[in-house]
């Protein structure tokens, strides 16, 4: 895992201001709006703002932008909390809400239309889009925008009474018509919505919009630094605008970073959303999905999202990150805490002939080869076994040092077996194997030694656990889903295969932390199993399989 404190440009300008003097404590904020589960692209925004506000002895607040209550619930809050705890973070007692502010957002209205510098629109919201111009044409005003300061505070008024039906008006700042920037000709402020909010019920049916709301709610909790991704670089003049305007006691800096876009994943809540209500995915929290819930639920563990945020860097430029890098710090995370155990995925029956057929043993195997400190377990053996189907072939090749028809291999932890005969069903299948162990080739006896070129797991079929393994692959076959028109038509059809797997008995009991399965990856235990049946998702390969096709895919 990497250990070098992060250096980027927006550490750059915070350690600047606090040597110059201009801020003696560093403030930010996390926002999420409470419509969806927060993603990998939501991981750098957490990271960042928590972590540059800590590292220089400051603080951060988890801000709920609740402004559309028609789209929010408190199933999304309870979500946000907990993935924000999860990944190792605590904003303390600074949990705040848009909606905290909503009295001064109003007062802050008020005192815009009052200056002359906000009106309200009743224009259609085809008219407003229609009037605002192209970005080679500049807008047109609207018939509403003269009107004058008296009228502008009485129809606000009663907006906010209630009096008007949804999009008869909204308040829009004004600003410029003409200019260049589409975020300043003439934006909206607030809207009317007859919804009840979750938090202030029906006490408000006009809602500001996000830019007005966000700008100050940071002004009013003393937000130092404003970090936002690239889309919203085009919509600091309209902060600073407001900020200029309204002139509230804070004065927060925006300042943008790049988006932490994932190769073969979309992270659009929208998109999301669509994968979920199609059937594609089980929920927010499928591990195929980039969720912050999802990546626990896969047995990602927090302190490897936190190194790869910081391995991808916070920067200025647009990016797509290989799905690799994620995935070797998910493994770099596991490899040396997750205890090993054996499992067999897709299982071949080998029977020991010349063992004896009522005799069963242990044998002693490490719960982690590189360290003895993690201790042994007892592995029962018997006569007849699970192997995994791949580690025998029957026409093999030269190279091939696994199982074959005369052919010997060491069980691990165990003795070494010769392939004697092998057993097909009418079809030709292979369905089992006879083989001959050498007693005196048992693991950690005299003569254990003896040398065989390939070493295999195994479970004891009398005492074997049933178990369903999910084997999780990308989500879709293209690098880039976002830039096909219609992302749902690259989905992989492989993302997801499910196994009835035989297990070594300590998996029965296994928790909540990831295990590796010997020679196949890591494994978890899923929040599907129950008493009498056990449930493990693939966290991770031991290897990138995918690698050579990512770097072509991305150049």
């Amino acid at each position: 895992m990497s250990q070098e404190p992060p250096r980027d440009f927006i550490r750059d300008i915070i350690q600047t201001d606090l040597e110059s003097g201009k801020h003696a404590e560093i403030v930010t904020r996390f926002p999420p709006e409470p419509n969806g589960y927060l993603h990998m692209g939501h991981v750098m925004s957490i990271c960042l703002n928590f972590g540059v506000a800590a590292e220089t002895g400051g603080r951060t607040f988890l801000r709920y932008d609740d402004t559309n209550p028609g789209k929010e619930d408190e199933e999304f809050v309870r979500a946000i909390e907990r993935d924000v705890r999860w990944l190792g973070f605590d904003w303390q007692s600074r949990l705040t809400h848009a909606s905290d502010y909503f009295e001064a957002l109003y007062d802050a209205a008020v005192l815009l239309i009052e200056n002359g510098l906000a009106y309200v629109d009743s224009l259609s919201a085809e008219d407003i889009r229609r009037y605002r111009g192209t970005l080679t044409e500049a807008g047109t005003d609207s018939p509403y925008r003269q009107r004058s300061v008296a009228e502008n505070l009485d129809l606000f008024r009663r907006m906010r009474a209630g009096e008007f039906a949804d999009g008869e008006h909204v308040l829009r700042a004004k600003i410029d018509m003409a200019s260049p920037n589409m975020n300043l000709r003439d934006p909206t402020l607030y809207r009317i919505r007859h919804i009840d909010h979750q938090r202030t019920g029906d006490d408000w049916c006009i809602y500001p919009m996000y830019d007005f709301a966000h700008t100050l709610s940071d002004a009013y909790e003393g937000i130092t630094h404003s970090l936002c991704t690239l889309e919203f670089e085009d919509h600091r003049p309209l902060y600073d605008w407001l900020l200029d305007q309204v002139e509230p006691e804070g004065r927060p800096r925006q300042i943008e970073f790049s988006r932490l876009n994932v190769a073969y994943s979309v992270t659009s809540k929208r998109k999301l959303k669509a994968l979920i209500d199609q059937g594609i995915v089980s929920g927010w929290d499928d591990p195929r999905m980039p969720t912050i819930a999802g990546m626990r639920r896969r047995g990602y563990p927090p302190a490897a999202l936190r190194d790869f945020v910081q391995r991808a860097g916070v920067t200025k430029k647009d990016k797509l990150i290989e799905m690799g890098m994620l995935e070797n710090s998910v493994r770099e995370a596991l490899g040396d805490g997750a205890p090993r155990r054996m499992g067999v995925l897709r299982p071949l029956k080998v029977v020991l002939t010349n063992y004896p057929a009522e005799q069963t043993e242990t044998v002693t195997a490490m719960n982690h080869p590189n360290r003895p400190e993690m201790g042994q377990r007892e592995v029962p053996f018997s006569r007849e076994l699970w192997i995994e189907r791949d580690d025998f072939m029957e026409d093999a090749p030269r190279k091939f040092f696994r199982l074959k028809p005369g052919g010997e291999v060491r069980l691990r932890s165990a003795y070494i077996i010769q392939c004697d005969e092998v057993v097909k069903d009418a079809d030709g299948n292979v369905v089992e194997l006879h083989c001959s162990y050498d007693e005196s080739t048992r693991s950690g006896s005299a003569n254990s030694d003896r040398k065989v070129k390939g070493t295999i797991h195994w479970v004891s079929a009398s005492h074997a656990v049933d178990a369903e393994v999910r084997l999780y692959d990308r989500l879709f076959r293209e690098a880039n889903p976002n830039a096909v028109d219609d992302f749902t038509s690259v989905l992989n059809e492989n993302s997801l295969e499910t196994l009835a797997a035989k297990l070594e008995p300590a998996l029965a009991d296994a928790g909540d932390e990831p295990v590796q399965f010997e020679r196949l990856g890591y494994f978890v235990k899923d929040q599907d199993s129950t008493a009498d049946r056990a449930v493990f998702n693939r966290v991770v390969s031991l290897r990138d399989s995918w690698a050579k096709l990512e770097k072509q895919a991305l150049g």
